[in-house]
């Protein structure tokens, strides 16, 4: 194979014969580009080759499943991937239109030992991307990215005999059939499903359907032109018009789903948005009363009620930190035999008995309607208000370029480190612990804490604090911690701040 080129101008006769992937799409656990201006068609051909060839140096069997999301360039794109597959000798296995957790459960389901889901995940219209993996149910993480990325743009990709293709019907299908089980509501329960138009509105509402839920559609129309917003349950323009969606109707709650359907996003009945990692305290709550002394993994951005909150201790629970992202995240849960795993973003990883540990928005979808079903006298509001009260920041993002910003990062974790070794104070209290699987996340006395780590995505940093004592002391912590960040010169303005 020829090295793919950095970067070729469209409409050209090189765009339509030469490979052209620009490298930055390579990312920490997600390989993501702009199309057509960071990567072409012959590009994603390359990168199906350069695939099929890291699955015969690992000694993978060479049979995987592929999907794509309901973008209107998505088959495209999927096609000329699978083109590389099959040049590369990989028997592939298509499953047609999808959602990323669609194709994680087809591993399990048609028993293939990998996976490609052609996807932009939450990302706008004008990306693309693949999430792939070859040990289910985990996906590439830093490693995997790094050879697969040498292969391709070194040009290693080597072709074989012995490829082919299957279209396979039917994933759909048994998809929603193992989501639902044999569970059926036992209460009445009235949920808005919003999906933003994209991928998620083929399976959402006919799942609540199925398993008893009062269905207030919200933009369940597919349109990949996404006419009313990005779906992107991290989003606030989503999560208030979702909030908007539950005042108008009278609903129980909302349940909203990303572009590619592994991330769920959650408004209670009095129209209150609750964020990924607190919905995880209730969920672990929940869980820990049929599963006790469990243990739950939560990215470093999220709330420290997992480590702190007396219901859980209680419980016998054991907390885990760890670093943010997606494949990370499902490593962990699996490597220490976690019950699940909680991310800010709204990933979530049920692992067995419960799921079978991949993100899946649809899983979480029906397991909290499983919650509300197991808790009649409770409203979604009640569960939150019955949570320990903490003040949190959004997730903030000074600008750091790309090519500096893991340098900055080491920088400031050194020196929020020895701060913490100096004996100094942070916000006016002692520092408990700097905990540094991911960026430094500083621990106060009280549990409150602040994070600053890397982007895996975007040329950034993310600042998050959260405080269990007032606003007053969240506003503290930001400051100091921002005092430090403002240290380094390479970094910008942030979106948003407090």
């Amino acid at each position: 194979m020829t090295k793919p080129l950095p970067e070729v101008t469209p409409n050209t006769w090189s765009f339509l014969r030469d490979p052209m992937i620009r490298p930055t799409g390579f990312r920490e656990y997600d390989a993501r580009w702009k199309y057509p201006d960071e990567i072409n068609l012959p590009g994603m051909t390359a990168l199906g080759l350069g695939l099929g060839t890291q699955m015969h140096k690992r000694g993978i069997e060479p049979v995987i499943a592929v999907g794509n999301d309901y973008r209107d360039y998505s088959l495209s794109i999927k096609n000329a991937l699978m083109l590389g597959l099959m040049q590369a000798g990989i028997q592939v296995k298509d499953i047609g239109p999808a959602l990323s957790p669609m194709a994680y459960f087809a591993q399990f389901h048609l028993d293939v030992p990998a996976v490609a889901m052609v996807t932009a995940s939450h990302n706008p219209n004008g990306w693309t991307g693949v999430k792939m993996g070859f040990d289910r149910p985990l996906t590439h993480g830093p490693d995997e990215m790094s050879e697969l990325r040498d292969i391709v743009l070194n040009g290693e990709g080597v072709a074989r005999p012995g490829g082919s293709y299957k279209f396979v019907d039917g994933v759909k299908e048994a998809y929603l059939d193992d989501l639902v089980g044999d569970f059926k509501m036992s209460r009445p329960l009235k949920v808005v499903c919003a999906t933003g138009n994209g991928t998620a509105a083929a399976f959402a509402p006919e799942l609540f359907e199925r398993i008893g839920v009062e269905v207030v559609p919200s933009h369940t129309r597919l349109d990949y032109t996404f006419p009313n917003y990005n779906p992107n349950p991290e989003a606030m323009e989503m999560l208030h018009d979702m909030a908007a969606s539950v005042k108008a109707s009278g609903a129980d709650l909302a349940l909203g789903f990303d572009g590619d359907g592994d991330r769920c996003g959650v408004v209670d009945d009095e129209g209150e948005e609750i964020f990924a990692d607190k919905v995880g305290v209730i969920m672990a709550r929940d869980l820990a009363k049929l599963y006790p002394g469990s243990t739950f993994v939560a990215d470093v951005k999220s709330t420290g009620l997992f480590a702190s909150d007396p219901e859980l201790k209680a419980l016998g629970v054991k907390a885990d930190y760890w670093k943010t992202g997606h494949s990370h995240m499902k490593r962990r849960v699996k490597e220490i035999g976690a019950l699940a795993g909680f991310e800010k973003s709204g990933h979530y990883f049920l692992a067995e008995p419960v799921g079978r540990g991949y993100d899946c928005g649809m899983r979480v979808a029906v397991e909290i309607c499983k919650l509300m079903d197991r808790n009649p006298s409770q409203s979604m509001s009640d569960l939150r208000k019955a949570l320990p009260k903490t003040w949190s920041t959004p997730t903030m993002s000074p600008y750091a370029a790309d090519t500096e910003k893991y340098d900055i990062l080491k920088r400031l974790v050194d020196k929020l480190v020895a701060k913490a070794d100096a004996g100094e104070s942070f916000a006016g209290r002692a520092i408990k612990e700097v905990v540094t699987v991911n960026g430094a996340r500083v621990i106060l006395d009280n549990g409150s804490w602040g994070l600053v780590r890397a982007s895996s995505n975007t040329p950034n940093l993310v600042v998050v604090c959260e405080s269990s004592e007032s606003e007053d002391e969240l506003r503290a912590i930001f400051a100091d911690i921002d005092a430090v960040i403002r240290t380094e010169p390479g970094v910008g303005d942030y979106d948003q701040t407090i």
